[in-house]
């Protein structure tokens, strides 16, 4: 049924709401320094208590990795991961919560073990879904990263990205939206490769593997800050953080809406979104029947 075209709808972007950096930041030891993460719960309550007010509700609220700070097998991880699991079960059940893993989640270099607890705790680490005629993949960027401990899993997820296109383009869908923690760049295709962004020989694979395939656009954080530029059509969008800012964005969500010919976004201040809801701009977007 899913995947037929049923007309406009919308869906809320969110990332790294990261349980421990914005104390671990201001203390200037980001390996160690991320024993509280008071001011993340609240973050993280302010969000979803925005995306529960809007009206019409959103389909889904995915939040684009690096749920908590402390990477695998450090200190606080399971007692950041049970906060953040406790403010998330608050969610209207109505509004289904889709989770990207990010490198915090399974590592700067990711191993078998590592992906399989993530698996465990939030879900598979890449799967597709369709909704109103709109295929949806989610990506574990880090075996895009560094896959050098695991080497067979980036082989299997290249895999079934293959498989996963040549399905969109059987049924004809609308769009390919792609989620993954890492972006594919920043603000141009051909930028230097550092911490934020993918290598460039890797990068410019998989930018010409979804030209080809006609992804409309790819949804990622990271960065801490809002970003994003365009190659070939293909749209790259960075979103800033649910938890600590980098930069001189505020703690905010994504409000993406789907028409049938394009996919418009906005980013939001958690306050905005949660006092004023959706623009009349967007809202009238999705009462056009199309």
């Amino acid at each position: 049924d899913e995947y037929q075209w049923k007309g406009p709808f919308y869906f809320i972007q969110g990332a790294d709401p990261q349980f421990g950096l914005m104390k671990a930041w201001a203390v200037g030891d980001t390996d160690n320094g991320d024993n509280e993460w008071g001011e993340e719960i609240k973050l993280a309550e302010q969000a979803v208590q925005a995306v529960n007010k809007l009206n019409p509700k959103p389909k889904f609220f995915v939040l684009c990795g690096d749920l908590v700070h402390g990477m695998p097998g450090s200190q606080w991880k399971k007692d950041q991961e049970r906060d953040l699991k406790d403010v998330l079960k608050n969610t209207d059940r109505d509004i289904p919560l889709v989770f990207v893993s990010g490198n915090h989640d399974i590592g700067n270099t990711p191993t078998r073990e590592t992906i399989e607890n993530y698996c465990k705790n939030w879900g598979d680490d890449y799967f597709s879904f369709w909704v109103g005629g709109v295929c949806f993949l989610v990506l574990n960027s880090q075996l895009y990263f560094d896959s050098s401990k695991c080497p067979e899993l980036r082989r299997a997820q290249d895999l079934w990205l293959e498989e996963q296109l040549a399905v969109a383009e059987k049924h004809r869908c609308k769009h390919i939206i792609v989620f993954q923690h890492i972006p594919l760049f920043l603000r141009k295709p051909d930028e230097d490769h550092d911490y934020f962004n993918l290598e460039k020989s890797v990068r410019q694979e998989i930018m010409e593997k979804f030209h080809k395939a006609g992804v409309k656009a790819v949804f990622s954080g990271h960065y801490h800050r809002n970003a994003g530029g365009s190659y070939k059509g293909l749209e790259m969008v960075v979103s800033s953080a649910i938890g600590c800012q980098l930069g001189e964005d505020t703690h905010g969500l994504r409000v993406v809406v789907v028409t049938a010919e394009r996919v418009v976004h906005r980013y939001y201040s958690l306050t905005d979104l949660s006092d004023h809801g959706l623009e009349k701009e967007l809202l009238d977007m999705l009462a056009k029947q199309n």
